[in-house]
Parts: C-alpha cells; structure tokens; sequence
C-alpha cells in the first residue's frame, strides 16, 4: 500500500508539472530533475558524483552542474550495470548445452502429445460418422428363393423399400427380349437388367411419383402403376403412361442357386 500511495504521488506531481504552461525553460526543468537524490558512486573521489540506475548508463556530474547538463554535455553508449542489485555470474561450460537439449525435448514431447490428442479427435470424430452395426446389417438382405414358384412375384423390404423378386417363365424371357429398343423411353436391354434371366430383381417405387405398382398387371404383363397410370413389361421397362425411367434395378448377387444378396 505505501508503494501504490508514492508511485500515486510520483504520478500525481508529473501530472502537474505537465499542465504548466508549454513555455517552460529548459532551466526549469533541469532544476527539477536536479532536485531528485542522486547516490554517490565513489566517495566524492575527484569532487564527483556518480548517477546510477537499474542496468542504465552512468553519467559523472561535476560540483555546480546538474545531472541534465552533464547527460547533455557528455552523451555516451555505455551501460554499466548496479553491481548492488545484479550480480553478475560466469557463463556455464556445459549448462547450457545440458537446458538446451532438455528444452528441446520438452518441447518435442509436448509436440508429439499434442499431435496424438489431435489424431484421436480426428479419428473420433471420422468413426462417429459412420454407420452403426445394426445400420450395417439392413444394407443387405439375403432372399432364399426356392420357395418361389414360376412365373410368381414375391415382394421383400430392403433399406425401408421393397424389392420385386419374379422367376420368369421362358415366354417372359423371350418377350422382354424381343422388344425394339427405338420403341423405349428408357431403352435397356433384358441382359443389363438381368444377371440371371430367369429371375428379375427390381425396387418397387414407380419412377413418376413413387408410388408402388401391382405386380402382373397393366398391357404388358409386368407391372402398373394406378395411381397415374405407368405400365411397365416383365423386364420393369416403362413402356406407358407418366413415368420417365425404368424401375431401378438395385445391387444384388447370387450366392447360390437358391439365395440372393440384396444390397
């Protein structure tokens, strides 16, 4: 508190003496700045005064001069340090070989402390983006199908959508390939659609409005959509009515001669 209340008045008195007038003479000022105690820096050897300061420069005032004038008259580069408050060390051989090399490997540990922490919320976060196991199970689905009888359509969800499974007759085969393809809207052949031509494997979403066509109806034996009337063959091409593509024909292999892998 009693060094907080001097640097106060220290402030105070600057203050004040920075409010006068902006004419003040330079012996003025020198007379103020003289008025601050000065500590001897020898036993007035010489009749002279030494000014010393923190690691500041020293300048030697004769008698009837003031530190002003003499720092005016004699300007100098050279610092001298208080030897009363800092003690001067010598330089160590190998101290400073040893703190640097053990400031060098704290900072690397911290470098690669920090790089692993970053690593681990990378990976994190790049695992919290993908899909859950039970997520993973729905994104295929096996279909057993020697239960299926010829020229039925049996109908499966996969991924929330369902899936037309149809084992088609050998008439089916041989009409969804004679077709012109000039007459399609959507032009496919059966072999692209089919891995196997006697099984068709199709996502049941009409491609007009989404909506789920009834299977073995419509003019062309495959499958008609009433909400607006899109008729497609026995290979799921369009070939009537709104819809613009042919029912998707999604991933799917077969495992067997009686089991299918959707997805």
């Amino acid at each position: 508190m009693a060094l907080r209340r001097g640097l106060t008045g220290i402030a105070g008195n600057l203050t004040r003496v920075a409010r006068q007038q902006s004419s003040y003479s330079l012996p003025r000022l020198q007379t103020s700045f003289a008025s601050f105690p000065t500590i001897s820096r020898r036993d007035e050897e010489e009749s002279s005064f030494g000014l010393r300061g923190f690691a500041s420069q020293v300048a030697t005032v004769q008698q009837g001069e003031s530190a002003i004038q003499a720092a005016i008259k004699n300007p100098t580069a050279t610092i001298q340090y208080d030897e009363a408050v800092h003690q001067r060390y010598a330089p160590s051989k190998t101290g400073a070989t040893d703190n640097r090399a053990f400031t060098y490997m704290v900072l690397t540990g911290g470098r690669f402390i920090y790089a692993s922490v970053g690593r681990a919320i990378v990976l994190k976060f790049l695992l919290s983006m993908s899909a859950s196991k039970d997520v993973l199970a729905l994104a295929s689905l096996e279909v057993d199908l020697s239960s299926i009888e010829e020229g039925s359509t049996v109908t499966v969800k996969w991924r929330g959508k369902p899936v037309f499974i149809r084992r088609r007759t050998e008439a089916d085969v041989a009409n969804a390939a004679d077709v012109n393809l000039s007459e399609l809207r959507d032009p496919q052949t059966d072999v692209e659609r089919a891995v196997k031509p006697e099984w068709l494997v199709v996502v049941g979403v009409c491609t007009h409005l989404g909506c789920v066509p009834l299977s073995g109806a419509g003019d062309y034996g495959g499958w008609f959509c009433p909400c607006h009337g899109s008729h497609y063959d026995v290979s799921g091409r369009i070939r009537k009515g709104p819809a613009p593509y042919n029912l998707e024909v999604p991933e799917y292999k077969f495992l067997d001669d009686d089991h299918v892998l959707i997805g």
